[in-house]
């Protein structure tokens, strides 16, 4: 079994695009957008333990910094476990790693992010929906 800890580098344009973009709108104040690009961003990089985590750190920020008590108390717990949780490669695909879904149900995965994982993710990690 092969670990997959780093996002592959063909993949992770795609992850920093979405966190750049979720970084711009939220400078713009423009929080609902830039939440989904943490949310895009979070599905991306969900099955790389270093990646998932991260999203989860900047999901835990965005809480503090729009005084969003649910989101900052449902980040905790998801920031210590999600990146243990792709470490053994046991996640819920498509998940979008906000406080307003449960964390272990499995979501579908937005067509144009699906054809990206599936293009650029080694075979390991493909993605089936």
């Amino acid at each position: 079994m092969k670990l997959n800890l780093k996002i592959p580098k063909s993949l992770y344009p795609f992850y920093k695009d979405e966190l750049k973009k979720a970084k711009q709108l939220f400078n713009e104040d423009k929080f609902q957008q830039s939440w989904q690009h943490l949310e895009r961003a979070h599905i991306i990089g969900q099955p790389y333990p270093f990646a998932h985590s991260f999203v989860h750190w900047k999901m835990l920020v965005f809480g503090i910094k729009t005084k969003n008590p649910k989101e900052i108390i449902g980040q905790i717990p998801r920031l210590l476990v999600g990146g243990v949780k792709s470490f053994v490669g046991n996640i819920p695909v498509g998940n979008t790693g906000g406080a307003n879904v449960p964390p272990l149900q499995p979501m579908e995965i937005p067509e144009d992010l699906l054809i990206v994982i599936q293009n650029n993710s080694n075979n390991e990690t493909t993605i089936k929906r």
